[in-house]
């Protein structure tokens, strides 16, 4: 199994290099993904997979400020923007015993942040999701 440290290697690089197929590997099959613009969890590897490469997407200038890591919990502090509006998020992932994500969760503010995230996002993937 892998290290946090090349955990974390995989997932800057599944981020910053938009590689689908770490982002893949990282991902348990029944990964659950938690946003605030969502009123109900998104599970599915492909699923969970389809909302952060469009995320990776949307976020211009994405930065990772502290990584906070206990064991299989982690706080991945981050800042963003998307066109004018600048943003600062919160990732919380949580691993399995395999080295698999099975559960993320993003907070974002302030609330127009949210809402040119949620707009952008809504822009991209509201047809695939409705049908999830």
């Amino acid at each position: 199994m892998a290290t946090n440290r090349e955990r974390l290697a995989t997932w800057h690089r599944a981020v910053f290099e938009r590689d689908r197929g770490a982002l893949l590997g990282l991902l348990a099959e029944d990964a659950v993904f938690h946003a605030p613009a969502y009123f109900k969890p998104r599970q599915g590897r492909d699923t969970v997979a389809f909302i952060l490469e469009n995320a990776i997407q949307v976020f211009e200038n994405f930065t990772y400020h502290r990584e906070l890591i206990d064991g299989d919990d982690w706080a991945l502090e981050f800042s963003a923007n998307i066109g004018e509006v600048r943003l600062k998020g919160i990732d919380l992932i949580r691993w399995n015993a395999a080295g698999q994500i099975v559960d993320f969760e993003v907070y974002v503010r302030p609330a127009k942040g949210l809402q040119a995230l949620a707009e952008a996002m809504a822009a991209r993937v509201a047809e695939k999701l409705t049908s999830a």
